[in-house]
């Protein structure tokens, strides 16, 4: 499946700007054939936008969600989009997709929160694994620090996660995380992981871009630069069963010598 990588800040503070842009890389993306676009972390909304957050953040099934279901189906393509969700008093940092005809498949929130900034915002989830199919592959959700857990990744290698999607708001200096242990977590899983960044100075922060889609030889089939871009690569089934059975990593665990480390 081919997949798009929006690696893009948007324009932070405006959800009806962020819809026009993702509404013109959906274009594009169908327009190469992608059968997913994925967003950076809170692309819907901005990430360092202070009490915007919670102002800003809307149902899972909101009229953003709407919008971005209806700017799905009319591209033909699924989209996996971060944003902040409120759900009665609390926020969460969220991923949601969409099919390809506009219809919710899965939402996932962040379970790992990162700094005082995201745990003054936001409540962490408690679903480590949310998956959907998408055009024959099993897509899991994460979002930026999850991915850095290990234990995160391999709970969704168990589960049978194909394509791991990760929007990400991944901050300098920290680019090491996107260029080795992104392509890492691919290879030790067995699985591709799409990690989509944010670009440029927002707040505090600045975004280091980076975006990557890591296939499960631990060799990135896409890299973007430091600003902003769209960038394609393919998840290929075929080569992951093959992958999978030239790698036996999951087949060579031994569950019972790991008790330690869920304590």
């Amino acid at each position: 499946m081919r997949t798009a990588l929006l690696q893009s800040s948007g324009h932070p503070g405006s959800t009806a700007a962020n819809l026009k842009v993702l509404d013109a890389a959906a274009g594009r993306a169908a327009a190469a054939g992608a059968g997913v676009l994925v967003t950076s972390e809170m692309f819907l909304t901005g990430y360092a936008i202070g009490d915007d957050v919670a102002r800003l953040a809307e149902p899972a099934d909101g009229d953003a969600a709407d919008a971005i279901a209806e700017i799905a189906h009319r591209h033909g393509l699924a989209v996996a989009y971060g944003y902040p969700e409120r759900a009665g008093d609390a926020v969460f940092n969220c991923v949601q997709l969409i099919s390809a005809e506009g219809a919710r498949l899965a939402n996932y929130r962040k379970t790992h929160l990162f700094g005082c900034f995201e745990r003054g915002q936001f409540t962490p989830g408690d679903q480590p694994v949310v998956q959907a199919e998408v055009n024959g592959l099993r897509v899991g959700l994460m979002i930026c620090y999850d991915v850095e857990f290990p234990e995160n990744v391999r709970a969704h290698a168990l589960a049978g996660t194909d394509l791991l999607i990760v929007p990400t708001a991944q901050m300098h200096p920290f680019q090491f995380v996107a260029e080795s242990v992104v392509p890492v977590r691919a290879f030790e899983n067995q699985m591709y992981v799409a990690y989509v960044n944010r670009v440029g100075a927002e707040g505090e922060f600045e975004f280091v871009g980076l975006s990557t889609l890591a296939g499960p030889d631990g060799v990135a089939r896409a890299r973007a630069g430091r600003g902003e871009e769209l960038v394609f690569a393919d998840a290929d089934p075929d080569f992951l069963a093959a992958s999978r059975a030239a790698n036996p990593y999951l087949s060579d665990r031994r569950p019972g010598l790991y008790g330690s480390l869920a304590s």
